[in-house]
């Protein structure tokens, strides 16, 4: 029951409480809050063991990372030019923004992405769930997994977002539980958002675009 209580508050309670109370300013420091605290209740779950996140590094199946990236950068064209094709590629080009010493954003965010946020999420979501949690679920964890990363993304208020990160956390969890490579997840968790960003998916991946309905 204890257990139950603990997934309950961290996977539902925590994320509906972040959507519904705290200004969309708050994700990423919500984001390292609770990767923290993950980090803290894996040092404390019983069989984890910390080197279990490097092995696999060697087994990454890269035609698996090439059709991650070509399926996400459809999809993202698609759900674009259906809904906004004027978002299209806008970090490209010379109108982009840039930051820093006038390197375009989209450069940013390839570097800094897969460590700032897909490392984190994979943490939470992958080892700590199924460690942890796992046990809860029996046959189901991989669908609840991918419910629950989808409820994480609940601040965005948006319909595409939680299809598109269900799918997401589904091959993300298949890749981690059923492939038992933490690194492969991690690097398909990384191309798939800076593909994303890429396309023009960040009017729906951009904290700045959120529009509350209430």
């Amino acid at each position: 029951m204890l257990r139950w209580a603990e997934f309950l508050v961290f996977f539902v309670g925590v994320p509906v409480a972040i959507a519904v109370f705290f200004p969309p300013s708050w994700m990423f420091p919500a984001l390292f809050a609770m990767t923290f605290v993950g980090l803290v209740l894996l040092g404390f779950t019983s069989g984890f063991e910390w080197r279990s996140l490097f092995v696999g590094w060697t087994r990454i199946s890269w035609g698996l990372i090439l059709a991650v990236a070509l399926a996400t950068g459809a999809v993202s064209y698609g759900v674009l030019w259906w809904f906004a094709p004027e978002r299209l590629f806008q970090l490209f080009g010379e109108g982009a923004p840039r930051m820093w010493g006038g390197y375009s954003v989209i450069w940013v965010i390839a570097l800094f992405y897969p460590f700032v946020s897909a490392l984190p999420q994979e943490i939470v979501f992958r080892p700590l769930f199924f460690r942890r949690y796992g046990a809860l679920f029996s046959g189901g964890g991989l669908w609840i997994n991918a419910a629950a990363f989808s409820l994480a993304h609940l601040m965005y208020w948006s319909w595409v977002v939680a299809v598109m990160t269900f799918f997401g956390g589904l091959l993300f969890a298949w890749s981690y539980e059923r492939r038992g490579n933490f690194p492969e997840a991690v690097v398909a968790h990384s191309v798939a958002g800076v593909v994303l960003f890429a396309v023009g998916m960040g009017t729906y991946f951009y904290s700045g675009n959120v529009v509350r309905p209430f």
